[in-house]
């Protein structure tokens, strides 16, 4: 059953409007007519609801009992990545979404090869934020993650007041005989906590960006012996994690 996020809410008469790209999709690609039904996502909860009438710009439709259970990763996590090349945080966001994460920042790493465009910058973040919706609808999402803006790596740090628990991939520590294990880290997690976890871009972290968030307290994690790319560790740790609690 094909699912759409509303932008507002359902009536107190349980009715709600689909217009936009949505209306597009319902009316035109999938050629839904009154009185089939569609899944719709209202503040985090979804519904089976009636298609009740089409017009020439919106699709009305009636909710039908009460809402479905929910399949949100049972912790919070939110990645942050370093500036990459190319499309690869364009599959960190689709894949990530469908692994359960709740947000993805990007950060202006010492290494990141990719300088970023204020001018464009807004028109990629509408680009991997649309990712993010699709994904989202596609995998059956109560939440689309959110998608921020790069910051400096002193704003990442400070973001990190957020959270219960700071930690980062640090490719130096996987080199290490006594490595800090992820199954350690991850069975050392609880349900509903705010997790940030940081990646680097292509070439890792600096040392000196490590030693910075070990300063603040983030915790060192290695993902394994063998070095990850950047695209494929944030999904690494996401799989951990969801095997782990789900």
């Amino acid at each position: 059953m094909q699912r759409y996020f509303l932008e507002t809410s359902f009536n107190p008469n349980g009715e709600a409007v689909l217009f936009g790209e949505d209306y597009k999709h319902i009316v035109q690609v999938m050629r839904m007519a009154i009185d089939e039904k569609i899944i719709v996502v209202a503040e985090a909860e979804a519904f089976i609801t009636t298609i009740k009438d089409i017009t020439e710009d919106k699709v009305i439709v009636q909710k039908e009992g009460e809402s479905l259970p929910e399949n949100e990763l049972p912790v919070h996590i939110t990645i942050a990545c370093g500036l990459a090349k190319g499309d690869k945080h364009d599959l960190i966001v689709q894949k990530g979404t469908e692994l359960g994460v709740s947000e993805v920042v990007l950060f202006k790493a010492e290494r990141s090869i990719v300088k970023w465009d204020d001018k464009k910058g807004t028109k990629r973040i509408e680009r991997l934020q649309k990712i993010a919706h699709q994904a989202a609808e596609q995998c059956h999402r109560t939440i689309i993650p959110r998608i921020e803006s790069p910051l400096t790596i002193k704003q990442l740090i400070a973001k990190g007041q957020e959270f219960d628990v700071c930690l980062f991939a640090d490719e130096e520590a996987a080199k290490r005989e006594e490595r800090p294990r992820l199954a350690d880290r991850v069975k050392n997690l609880s349900p509903n906590q705010n997790v940030l976890i940081v990646f680097g871009p292509e070439g890792g972290l600096s040392r000196n960006e490590a030693e910075a968030l070990q300063e603040a307290k983030f915790l060192p994690v290695a993902l394994g012996p063998r070095i990850l790319r950047t695209e494929t560790a944030p999904l690494y740790f996401l799989s951990a994690v969801s095997y782990e609690f789900e």
